[in-house]
């Protein structure tokens, strides 16, 4: 299904029927958040570890008093790995004011996974969940950003990928598509200040769609020939074309160099499509990812 098969069904039914591989260019459109950033199933069964369930609805006495004070020091262990991480200082900050609900969450849910895993924090994952709470539960508002703002999310996320073209290719194909992997925090550990930088983009843009909401309106045929058109003029062929648009795997599959080369090549074609089309396409991405 291409981006304007979506865009024809958002404008018939007013609900988004995208199939699976529109929901693969989850981080062509992130992160966000990438959402980011950041749709790893790991990261989800973490999120409500069933074991800590289990057990917080069976213990009594003194176990309920041991678990609360494993959580309350889990807690503890999360905010002092915050607090190794300045970079990430702004996002957290951001969000705990503007989204307390969400931060809370977010340390709930972290402090059951350490309790259950007795795993010590990881700053990098942690800022991962955060972005993926939001996500969930306001993501959708972003998609009613001004251009700027808009513009930002995907401006940050073509800096994320063409660092991951230097350090990985392969990780930078990874990211392209939102594939779960662990080495994605490696990277993140030692590029903090700019995967900072992208999550509070993210946290900007649904901020801005909260207080002042513009409604772009789907993206249009008109609006995807053109998309297409210059993809070409850049040297994407067909099968290029077809994955970065549709997510669609070619046979046999595109060199990691090449297909993480193509990722950026679509990023800043449609940075430079004019208005009001660009934030069309823009608003419909993060739409897409809110509801993934």
């Amino acid at each position: 299904m291409k981006w304007s098969e979506a865009s024809g069904k958002i404008n018939d039914k007013g609900i988004l029927e995208a199939e699976m591989d529109i929901l693969r260019l989850v981080l062509l459109g992130l992160a966000a958040v990438a959402a980011l950033l950041l749709s790893f199933s790991f990261m989800q069964q973490a999120l409500q570890p069933p074991e800590l369930v289990t057990a917080s609805q069976t213990t009594s006495g003194a176990s309920s008093g041991r678990l609360f004070s494993e959580m309350r020091n889990a807690r503890a262990s999360i905010i002092l790995a915050l607090s190794t991480a300045p970079e990430y200082a702004a996002f957290f900050d951001r969000l705990k004011t503007l989204y307390p609900v969400d931060y809370e969450t977010f340390l709930t849910n972290a402090a059951k996974r350490t309790v259950v895993t007795g795993e010590a924090p990881n700053v990098d994952r942690l800022l991962s969940d955060a972005m993926r709470t939001l996500r969930l539960s306001h993501g959708i508002l972003a998609s009613k950003a001004d251009s700027e703002a808009l513009s930002r999310i995907f401006a940050m996320q073509l800096n994320v990928m063409r660092a991951l073209a230097i350090a990985d290719e392969k990780l930078c194909v990874d990211f392209l598509y939102g594939n779960a992997s662990s080495a994605f925090f490696d990277f993140s550990a030692t590029h903090r200040m700019l995967i900072g930088d992208m999550a509070l983009a993210g946290l900007a843009a649904v901020a801005d769609g909260e207080a002042q909401p513009v409604e772009h309106g789907p993206p249009g045929d008109e609006d995807f020939a053109m998309l297409d058109k210059a993809l070409r003029e850049k040297g994407l062929n067909d099968a290029e074309i077809s994955a970065v648009l549709d997510g669609k795997m070619s046979d046999p599959p595109i060199e990691s160099a090449r297909m993480c080369e193509a990722g950026q090549i679509y990023l800043e074609t449609l940075a430079a499509m004019p208005e009001p089309g660009r934030s069309r396409i823009y608003g419909l991405a993060v739409e897409l990812m809110a509801r993934s």
